[in-house]
């Protein structure tokens, strides 16, 4: 099973190399080459096999979304040369991710579970079952971690430690909360529910970007809106598109990213499968047919492609 685990290259006038959890990030004076292996990570662990097509559809489901979301905030994204990659402008990010909930799911779920009612210094309501539709979308956001796990934090922390001035921060605020609407809008025209998701932002010259992907399987998480209501009414588990699944089962088979827990065997059958969800995850909330790339010389296909537009 062919995927892309990693790429080595230099590109002309590069000063810079990054290997984050799923992305290659090369960095030139004025640009950020991205390029979306197959890699899966989980807990804030890379997960040993990569998965086929996951970087391609992280890559063009984010760049649908800047696009369909540029009149909102501006974004770092310049061109798309091939299936994985993406070039953009080179911004300084804030060192915190933007996350934003509408629904009681996921990490939120399981903190509320534990007992805990404030979530990033948020209240929250008694008597919530998971998957429930929060009062209203909450901003929770997190420490951006390049290694390790991202941290809980609360807005008046982020002041109190001066990450963020509070100028910039209200814009950050208000950019989530109209990206999130955009989102949902999105969504339900294609039959889904956006449940969570995260944004990231950074500057370059002054002005606020929103940068990194967006909308994607990995960042954040999708219901089927047909089955919504009835699975809550009578407690069952939520119809989903988002890496959650994945979560699932590696808690299903003892591993949380904690220290000493072993990942579990990811079987061909168990690679295939993440694969196809991945892929249903893009024709669902694209509403396009999927079209796979050829997996044949595909490291010398990125390089060339790239090579053709950075000079």
């Amino acid at each position: 099973m062919n995927a892309i685990q990693e790429t080595n290259f230099q590109v002309p006038n590069q000063i810079s190399f990054y290997r984050g959890k799923v992305r290659d990030v090369y960095t030139t004076p004025s640009k950020i080459i991205m390029v979306a292996t197959d890699r899966l990570s989980a807990f804030d662990v890379v997960l040993p096999r990569a998965i086929p097509f996951k970087g391609q559809v992280l890559n063009q489901i984010a760049a649908k979304f800047l696009k369909a979301t540029k009149d909102i905030v501006p974004n770092w994204l310049l061109e798309t040369p091939d299936p994985n990659v993406s070039i953009g402008l080179k911004c300084e990010a804030f060192p915190v991710e933007m996350v934003i909930r509408g629904y009681l799911a996921g990490h939120a779920w399981r903190e509320y579970k534990a007992g805990r009612r404030t979530i990033c210094g948020i209240p929250l309501p008694e008597g919530l079952k998971e998957n429930d539709k929060l009062p209203k979308p909450i901003i929770t956001p997190t420490t951006k971690a390049h290694e390790g796990h991202d941290e809980d934090i609360s807005r008046e922390e982020i002041l109190r430690q001066q990450l963020v001035s509070e100028e910039d921060y209200v814009m950050l605020e208000n950019y989530t909360f109209e990206l999130f609407n955009k989102g949902t809008e999105i969504a339900l025209e294609n039959g889904l529910i956006l449940v969570d998701t995260k944004y990231e932002f950074g500057k370059a010259n002054g002005k606020i970007y929103l940068i990194d992907e967006i909308h994607t399987p990995d960042s954040s998480r999708y219901f089927y809106a047909d089955t919504y209501a009835e699975n809550q009414e009578k407690g069952l588990k939520q119809k989903q598109l988002s890496k959650e699944f994945v979560r699932e089962w590696l808690i299903e088979n003892g591993f949380q990213g904690k220290e000493g827990q072993q990942i579990p065997e990811m079987t061909d059958e168990k690679v295939n499968e993440i694969s196809q969800r991945y892929i249903e995850l893009y024709e669902k909330v694209t509403g396009e047919t999927f079209q796979p790339r050829l997996y044949q010389d595909v490291i010398s296909g990125i390089e060339q492609n790239i090579l053709r537009v950075v000079k």
